[in-house]
């Protein structure tokens, strides 16, 4: 079996018409939810329902890192910032690294739960307010503290049951500028990177079962955006990282992207770098031209995205009346 290399999103909170055909379409593979799609715990696990009854193998997935972005709210627990979770890890708070390991557990969890097979995290870059789309999200501006708190909750996500994605490779934290609107550019030397952003990326290689790269540029290390860029993700990743998992573009809808052209120029550029899916987003026209390309192309699926099916699928009844969920639930609820 294998799997489309396009990841697409729907309009709301149950399958249109149209999306049922769509999601039948054998180049898709897999499905993102946003916060439009979630009206409550019972609703979400109807529509995963409804799309695994057309497509059992579709990869479905969300965005709940914790902190500012949790697409997921009503009925689940609310994460944290994972800078909140890392400066305790900093401060040398007792069991902080235990707390980390519980906080990916119990989130990996809850989706697993709902039939959701991952989340797109951890966050990876080092930063604290350098970037305003990063910012709070990440760890920490430190990459050793980093890597030890994401060590930790990728523990956790791993003990739940699910695949775990890094971003966002090879760091987003030496930027000011969004990438959802704008390319950024970032001056820094290979060997200013190697010391710093690239850190948690290279000691985490070996855990990580899938990467996102950023649309950035690093003008003194090559031409293009990291996502379309062979430099970075075959002799970066691939070659020196030795790393052998999921390679999943960015959201091509975002300006970010923009510099490598029109939906079918961008994932034509993604897939020939070395994505093995691409992510189109908030924009229908897009993914159609985007599936137009692929139909008529010489890509082929990935095996690797098999990987990142949920091992486990946990009861919901079963997982919130068990001690660790109870006790983590009221850790993180008690944290400020």
């Amino acid at each position: 079996m294998t799997l489309g290399p396009l990841m697409l999103d729907l309009e709301g909170l149950t399958l249109t018409a149209d999306e049922i055909e769509l999601i039948q379409n054998p180049w898709v593979g897999g499905v993102i939810f946003f916060a439009r799609n979630f009206e409550g715990r019972e609703q979400i696990t109807k529509l995963v329902s409804d799309i695994r009854a057309l497509r059992p193998e579709l990869l479905l997935c969300v965005d709940q890192e914790g902190g500012r972005v949790q697409r997921f709210k009503e009925g689940f627990t609310r994460i944290p910032s994972m800078q909140l979770l890392g400066d305790r890890l900093r401060d040398g708070v007792q069991d902080a690294d235990t707390l980390l390991r519980d906080a990916g557990w119990l989130m990996a969890s809850e989706l697993l739960a709902c039939g959701v097979d991952f989340s797109f995290a951890p966050v990876l870059d080092v930063d604290r307010s350098q970037c305003e789309v990063i910012a709070d999200r990440s760890f920490s501006d430190d990459p050793e503290l980093t890597i030890r708190s994401a060590t930790a909750f990728i523990e956790g996500m791993h003990d739940a049951g699910m695949a775990v994605t890094g971003k966002h490779f090879p760091g987003h934290g030496g930027v000011r500028a969004d990438s959802h609107l704008e390319t950024p550019y970032d001056n820094r030397s290979l060997e200013d990177l190697r010391g710093r952003d690239l850190l948690p990326f290279v000691n985490l290689s070996a855990d990580l079962d899938a990467v996102m790269p950023a649309h950035i540029v690093f003008p003194e290390i090559d031409s293009e955006a990291v996502g379309f860029s062979s430099f970075w993700l075959q002799k970066i990743l691939r070659e020196e990282l030795q790393f052998d998992g999921v390679i999943f573009s960015d959201d091509l809808s975002m300006k970010g992207a923009d510099i490598a052209g029109g939906y079918a120029d961008k994932a034509c550029c993604a897939l020939r770098a070395g994505c093995d899916m691409v992510l189109v987003c908030n924009n229908r026209q897009g993914a159609s031209e985007v599936l137009a390309y692929l139909e008529g192309s010489e890509a082929k699926p990935s095996s690797r995205l098999l990987k990142m099916a949920a091992r486990k699928h946990p009861d919901w009844n079963t997982l919130t009346s068990s001690e660790r969920w109870q006790n983590t639930r009221a850790a993180l609820a008690a944290l400020k």
